[in-house]
This record gives C-alpha cells, structure tokens and sequence, in this order.
C-alpha cells in the first residue's frame, strides 16, 4: 500500500512552470489522487482483510467454506421487505419473504477497487493529452524567469529580452496551442460529468440522487425511513448456499452474511457524489469563463491581462495590449490560417 501511495506522490508537488489552471489541477491532482487512495484502501480491506462473514444453519459447512461462497456468488436483499429492524426485519431487506418475492443481487461490491481504479485513469487523461501537445513549450520560454531571485542579472537581462523577441514574433500564432488547451478543457468537464452516470450504472442506477437522498433521510423524523446507504450498501444481506446432504438430494441453507467492507463504501461514494458534483459546478464555470475569453471584446482581455498583471507598472501593460491589438487587428486583414 505504502508502495503504491509513494509512486503518486510526486503528483502532489508544486509544478515550478503552471501549464494549466487550478481547475485542470483539481482533476489529475485532487480527484485522481483521491480515487487512487479509496481503490488501494478498499483493496486492502477486501483481499487482505475480512470482507464478509456468514452464519449458515449447518454444522456441516465449515465457517471458511459458507463465506468464500457467499462472496463469490454475491449476496441478495428483499427490497419489498420492510418493518421495524428486531421485530420484523433483521436489517432492511432481511427478513421472511413471500414465494417468491424479487430479490436484489449486491456484485458490485467485488469490483469498487477495480472501479475506482479505472476512474482514476479516466482523469489522467486530459492531462496526459495536453501534457504532450504542450510539449514542454512554457518551461523553454520561462528560462528560469519565474526564480523570484537571481544573481546573474546579465543572464537574467538576456533570457528577458529572448523572451520579449520571441513573443513578438509569434505573437497571435498560437491558435492550436489555445485550442488544444480548451480541448482538454472540455474533456475534464465531459469526464466529469460521464463519470456520475457510470457510477450511476455501475450501482444500479441508485447513484444520481444519492447525495439528495442521504441529506433528505437525515432531516427526516419518521422511525419508519429507510437509510438510502443501506439500501445501496447493505451492511447484513442473505446467501442461500446449495450443497448435497446424505441422500442425494439437494439441500437448500440459508446464510446471514455481515459485509463490514460496506460501511467504508458507503461514506466513499457519498464523498464522491458531493466532490464530483462540486467539481462539475467549478468545471462548467471554467468553460463559461474560457468562451467568454475566446468570444469576449478585446477590452475583456486587455482588463484581464491587468488583473493578472498586479505587479508589472501600468503602462508596460498597456504598452503590451496595445502592441497585441495592433498586430491582431493587421492579422484580421490576411486570409485565416492557423499555425502550432
């Protein structure tokens, strides 16, 4: 585990040249991290752990036995089961059923670990894309410009004035290198938003209100409620493990099966439906804000270049933007052609 955590680590570090934004950081930095941790957590708990525990109504099935097949074949609850817990019910969809009565298989639970994984590889991709078109660009422009301390003021002078002429000189050029920015943009927004309907899949179609549902079930008073997380993560289920007896014939024993790996899912996927709500908010906000950039009045820019700007004189700013707005408005008079 200490491993695994030790080789994502250097993701955590603070990037001396930014070739993105906060946002873009939230996802391959905060949100990928955090799946990688939840994945390698559950991992433990499942394969080294104890994830289940069964009671079955036969002396004849050793403990170990009733419990490896109870989790590989899954556990099952009775969702029209309803009572009070301890006089009608064991637990929320345990209890004695009609002939019958429609039962609710609980597999997902031997695949979070895996699941989490994939998510995370999932948000890794957008930068890993926009890593490479990058290509290094930002950091071979900067040339140790952003060290807020340097002895060598003639070096220091020189990198300045290279990276002055070469700004000049491919000044509004850069079309596909903002496009492609924006692309990856639009992936972590798309992401995002496609990961909620995955999870929303993955757990039977119980995920997309998962969050409003615990939120309402806690402001609730009726004793009658019924817990949202356990009815999607049930901590007690059924198993009916099937065996042959002395006769020949197939004998039915019927299990209660404890699944403590569920108290830990449950608080995950709940984190999970606030955080990736939050960060689709924050995703769906950057775009706007990138459009309005993209399509905005050239004035749009020239205040956000200032805002930016706080500790360069004004005029040197205002110098730049109008240098910008010259060069742009003679590229609006030759024919459009975009260059990387």
């Amino acid at each position: 585990m200490f491993e695994v955590l030790s080789k994502i680590k250097g993701l955590l570090k603070i990037d001396k040249v930014c070739i993105d934004n906060n946002v873009f950081r939230l996802h391959y930095k905060a949100t990928m991290i955090l799946l990688v941790v939840f994945s390698v957590l559950i991992t433990c708990k499942q394969f080294v752990g104890d994830p289940i525990d069964c009671i079955g109504g036969s002396k004849e099935v050793p403990q170990a036995v009733m419990d490896t097949y109870c989790w590989v074949l899954t556990t099952f609850t009775m969702p029209n089961v309803t009572g009070t817990i301890g006089r009608h019910v064991v637990y929320p969809g345990v209890g004695f059923g009609k002939v019958n009565e429609p039962v609710k298989y609980h597999k997902y639970y031997q695949w979070v670990c895996f699941m989490l994984f994939f998510q995370a590889v999932l948000f890794y991709i957008p930068r890993y894309l926009w890593k490479i078109w990058e290509g290094g660009r930002m950091r071979m422009i900067m040339q140790d410009l952003n060290c807020p301390i340097s002895t060598d003021t003639e070096q220091t002078d020189k990198n300045y004035s290279e990276l002055v002429n070469y700004l000049m000189r491919n000044l509004g050029s850069q079309n596909v290198y903002a496009y492609r920015f924006f692309f990856c943009e639009i992936l972590n927004f798309i992401n995002v938003i496609g990961q909620i309907y995955l999870i929303d899949f993955f757990l039977d179609g119980e995920f997309k209100t998962y969050g409003i549902d615990v939120v309402r079930f806690t402001e609730m008073e009726s004793s009658n409620r019924i817990d949202p997380m356990a009815r999607i993560f049930p901590k007690i289920t059924k198993c009916t493990f099937h065996m042959f007896g002395s006769s020949g014939n197939i004998e039915r024993i019927d299990a209660l099966c404890v699944l403590p790996l569920n108290v830990i899912n449950e608080k995950i996927y709940i984190f999970i439906w606030f955080w990736f709500i939050i960060l689709g908010i924050l995703s769906g906000l950057s775009l706007i804000y990138r459009i309005a950039v993209l399509l905005g009045p050239r004035q749009f820019r020239g205040m956000l270049l200032s805002a930016r700007s706080r500790l360069s004189l004004s005029h040197h700013v205002q110098l730049i933007a109008d240098v910008a707005k010259k060069l742009h408005d003679q590229d609006d008079r030759k024919p459009n052609h975009l260059t990387a």
